[in-house]
């Protein structure tokens, strides 16, 4: 008996007041790398109308116990960040050049420190590099498109990305700057077959009527972008379906940073641990074992070992080992889970220092993340995107191994490890 349901997803302009939120965090982040690959940064901002706060606590090694202040212009790389994203016509409340930027920036707590950094502390059982916090992340793929990214987010990215696209051209001159998409698939037996519903909407001018932005969405954004295979005669289209968005970004709507996370990820198909990613740096394991996980789950599914792959971390702060790995094909493996599980501990290692190592997350490439999903993106250094380890996987799963001996038996043996974990509870 087939089984059929419709699944939604949603994505956000870099217009969006929480998107303008996580560009300024992370260009203050990779403003930061840039001076100091070892840079710790914790930050936020937030906006409303004109005014924007940008706060945290950031430590500058080579900076010594100086203010970072005194090196880089946060107001001046917020104020780039907007100008960048579009917000500079001169009728918006919310204007690059006009806005009032307040930092409230300290130094990252030197309790936090001593457990992140790789040296003794009194009362931390390591000298390891530990987790810069307690948490849990996820990391998800699936075969729905090119990408291994679930086909409802990508739509609604890919919808997003060409608005944007189309507004910095300049061509479509009523464009503003705060958008919104949405997408929903329909599915049949764990396959999409069609598009349910589209939904756009987008700031716009005040001198453009509805019918002309409707018109437009649906013919050069919506047919041009999205496949038209899955188009039905019962698709639905929604554009601006309030009938007015002028007023828009910050003027019209407060932004945080860490308030898309969902967007970020999966679009609320793969499970997500609660953590943000943008302003912060790598040590802060809600980012880099995010990306981790994606890393391990895509090479799974381009391997040919499963068509959908979870993996899931915990972490507590200051440990150098994650507390628990755990992995799940939804029955969709090709060979025995167990086999994957082991193979993946044989081939990666999640502490984060190594996670950090692996990636190379120490550089300043954090902005290129921000808007249009964290994941799916064809950047090549956008590391955690490779699909590199699928055929190692691949040999090790079929016993062709490409690491030694030993490591074959530690993997093995935390395998049962975490078996027994999850059987005592």
């Amino acid at each position: 008996m087939s089984t059929k349901y419709i699944f939604s997803s949603e994505s956000v302009g870099e217009g969006h007041p929480d998107k303008v939120c996580d560009t300024i965090s992370d260009y203050v982040l990779d403003a930061c790398l840039r001076e100091d690959k070892m840079s710790r940064v914790a930050c936020e901002t937030y906006a409303k109308s004109n005014v924007v706060i940008v706060g945290g606590e950031i430590t500058i090694p080579k900076l010594g116990y100086r203010n970072p202040s005194q090196a880089i212009d946060f107001i001046g790389i917020a104020r780039q960040a907007i100008r960048d994203i579009g917000y500079v016509n001169d009728d918006d409340v919310f204007h690059a050049d006009k806005v009032f930027v307040n930092c409230l920036i300290t130094g990252q707590s030197p309790d936090i420190a001593q457990g992140v950094d790789a040296r003794k502390a009194k009362g931390k059982k390591t000298s390891k590099q530990g987790a810069g916090d307690q948490g849990l992340m996820f990391g998800y793929a699936c075969n729905e498109t090119p990408e291994l990214m679930p086909a409802p987010i990508m739509f609604a990215h890919r919808l997003g990305k060409a608005l944007t696209d189309i507004r910095k051209k300049g061509t479509v001159r009523w464009l503003r700057p705060d958008a919104k998409s949405q997408v929903s698939v329909v599915y049949e037996d764990g396959k999409p077959v069609a598009i349910s519903n589209v939904v756009i909407s987008t700031q716009h001018s005040p001198n453009v009527s509805h019918d002309e932005i409707e018109d437009f969405c649906i013919k050069e954004v919506i047919k041009k972008v999205l496949p038209p295979e899955l188009f039905t005669p019962a698709t639905e289209f929604l554009i601006n379906p309030t009938g007015r968005f002028v007023v828009g970004g910050p003027q019209g709507d407060t932004g945080l940073t860490g308030r898309k996370i969902i967007v970020d990820s999966y679009g609320g198909t793969g499970r997500h641990g609660g953590g943000a990613f943008s302003g912060k740096d790598p040590t802060k394991v809600d980012r880099s074992a995010a990306y981790m996980g994606r890393y391990v789950a895509k090479n799974v599914v381009a391997a040919g070992l499963a068509t959908k792959c979870e993996i899931q971390f915990a972490y507590a702060i200051g440990h150098p080992e994650p507390v628990s790995v755990h992995v799940d094909t939804f029955g969709t493996a090709t060979v025995a889970e167990e086999a994957i599980t082991r193979a993946i501990h044989t081939l990666f290692s999640f502490q984060p220092a190594k996670i950090i190592e692996q990636l190379n997350l120490r550089r300043p490439i954090y902005s290129k993340t921000t808007n249009y999903g964290h994941f799916g993106k064809c950047d090549p250094e956008i590391t955690w995107e490779k699909t590199d380890k699928a055929e190692a996987l691949r040999k090790t799963v079929s016993g062709k191994s490409v690491v030694s001996g030993a490591a074959l038996r530690k993997a093995t043996a935390l395998v049962k490890r975490n078996s027994r974990r999850s059987s005592r509870r």
